[in-house]
């Protein structure tokens, strides 16, 4: 198949939504080419706005911050595992992923599929979604996996906490609210989701994609 490229990303946009905790997101008109003579705009937003990495500094202190990211973890071949079975609140365990065992391993980049994009921009979304367990967090955190993304917008809306730490202290790349996993035709693509370099900070809005085809 020829190649192509697929945005894996959700869009930005002024009052978009994002976890009720979280601060909001604002697209502001700055000046317009009939007030200065080009148009420039003024972004307020969480670093964990729409699809977006996790840094380890997102929930240690001492932790790797998004701009010392090793970005070989962001780029390169990733699996995609389709989930799209799981319906809303379903837990994605170990069983799920044991028969892609064998390219689970040290450095893998892993994709879940759940379609749970769909939801978006609805309230359940962050409510409601397909959850990572403990146990799978620390399966893969012992399996040494570079990145790992989601098309939820969190591992888990209520342990998120020991779900992130266990990952985050392995320094896997977490990246969540990806979207349009579904378009793709191939288990495995080239995959990139790389960060704005953001100075001793926790995380950042990515513009993620792949590559398929030759």
């Amino acid at each position: 198949m020829a190649k192509r490229v697929v945005d894996l990303s959700l869009e930005i946009y002024h009052q978009a939504p994002t976890f009720s905790p979280d601060p909001k997101c604002g697209i502001l008109v700055y000046h317009t080419i009939e007030s200065m003579g080009y148009n420039i705009t003024q972004i307020i937003m969480s670093t964990h706005q729409g699809t977006h990495l996790d840094a380890p500094f997102h929930f240690f202190d001492k932790g790797r911050t998004v701009d010392k990211l090793d970005l070989n973890k962001c780029v390169g071949t990733a699996l995609i595992i389709d989930l799209s079975q799981k319906k809303a609140k379903d837990e994605i365990g170990i069983e799920d992923l044991k028969p892609y065992e064998n390219k689970i391993i040290k450095g893998a980049k892993i994709l879940l599929r759940t379609d749970w994009d769909k939801i978006y921009p609805r309230d359940e979304y962050f409510s409601d979604q397909p959850v990572i367990t403990v146990e799978l967090s620390r399966w893969l955190a012992e399996k040494e996996i570079d990145l790992l993304g989601l098309e939820t917008p969190s591992v888990h809306p209520q342990d998120y906490a020991p779900i992130h730490k266990t990952l985050l202290k392995k320094e896997i790349v977490i990246v969540e609210a990806l979207a349009h996993l579904r378009e793709l035709t191939q288990e495995e693509v080239f995959f990139a989701a790389v960060p704005l370099k953001i100075k001793g900070r926790d995380g950042s809005p990515v513009r993620a994609f792949a590559i398929e085809g030759k």
